[in-house]
């Protein structure tokens, strides 16, 4: 395998938050998340420690993925 990691399984959600924060701090990336991943509708969740540009990223994402539904039969 190349290239870098985007994607991480860990055991113990401490581990994950752990994990998480090191990853945060250490790394030049932007952290975007959490996502909720294989539901049926894409889910968003904003944490009570959201920054504005965590709100900003979130609602770009959001917005891609309504796109991305868009014109389909889709029960809210």
């Amino acid at each position: 395998m190349q290239g870098a990691a985007n994607l991480f399984i860990l055991p113990t959600l401490d581990a994950a938050n752990i994990s998480f924060n090191l990853l945060k701090v250490l790394g030049e990336g932007l952290s975007v998340g959490p996502i909720l991943l294989g539901a049926a509708m894409p889910v968003h969740i904003l944490t009570p420690s959201v920054t504005v540009r965590g709100i900003v990223n979130m609602s770009a994402l959001a917005v891609v993925d309504a796109q991305g539904v868009e014109g389909q039969n889709v029960y809210v």
